[in-house]
């Protein structure tokens, strides 16, 4: 039996149509208000769809914010997947530096505003779509990371001191992606020309190998 949302064989046109209009005025009102102010009626009318759509392609409002959150899992895996793909058979800063290119390229790049701002209400708002986003797009992303640095430091993946190393990587992209008012105050501004992306690129790889490397001398 066909799961509820899945396109068929028999779906018409039409119906691909507005399926994608679905989606697409979803993924807007649930990254701009959040999956419990958003209704069912808003997100039709905004598709100029049928209110009965909804039910029809995705099985319920849970349905298709599920699917809207398959987009944004989807993104972050190709992205984690190209670093990885770029990094294979070099060495552990060469791997960091590539990563970090490729994702500030990706997200930076016009066309997922909605993808990001969707991931970070998910993040303060938990639904019961998190497990599959942290098993499926986070946990494979940390993975990546940790494996490099227990390719500088030994160990395994995860050891608590490698898992703190990973944050203090990943984290250091926040004030690259993130518009900050209060950062653009201090004087963090970032424009991702390709300029300024191949320097943050190299200056994160150069300062998490620095801090991995303090971090394996203090292990000494």
């Amino acid at each position: 039996m066909k799961k509820p949302g899945a396109p068929g064989p028999s779906r018409t046109t039409s119906d691909l149509e507005t399926r994608d209009r679905l989606l697409k005025a979803a993924e807007r009102l649930f990254a701009e208000r959040g999956f419990k102010k958003v209704t069912v009626r808003d997100i039709c009318r905004a598709a100029r769809a049928n209110v009965a759509a909804v039910n029809y392609h995705f099985g319920d409002k849970q349905g298709l914010y599920r699917e809207v959150l398959r987009i944004a899992i989807d993104v972050v895996r190709e992205t984690t997947e190209a670093g990885r793909e770029a990094g294979q058979g070099r060495a552990p800063e060469e791997k960091l530096e590539r990563y970090f290119r490729i994702f500030l390229n990706r997200v930076t790049a016009p066309g997922h505003e909605n993808l990001h701002r969707l991931i970070q209400r998910e993040i303060d708002d938990p639904t019961a779509a998190l497990d599959a986003f942290v098993e499926e797009a986070v946990r494979p992303r940390v993975e990546y990371i940790a494996s490099i640095v227990v390719e500088m430091i030994g160990g395994e993946p995860t050891d608590p001191e490698v898992l703190r190393a990973v944050g203090s990587i990943l984290s250091q992209t926040l004030v690259y992606v993130r518009k900050n008012p209060i950062a653009e105050r201090l004087g963090f501004s970032f424009k991702a020309t390709p300029a300024a992306i191949e320097e943050a690129a190299r200056h994160i790889a150069a300062f998490s190998v620095a801090g991995v490397r303090a971090v394996a001398v203090q292990r000494a």
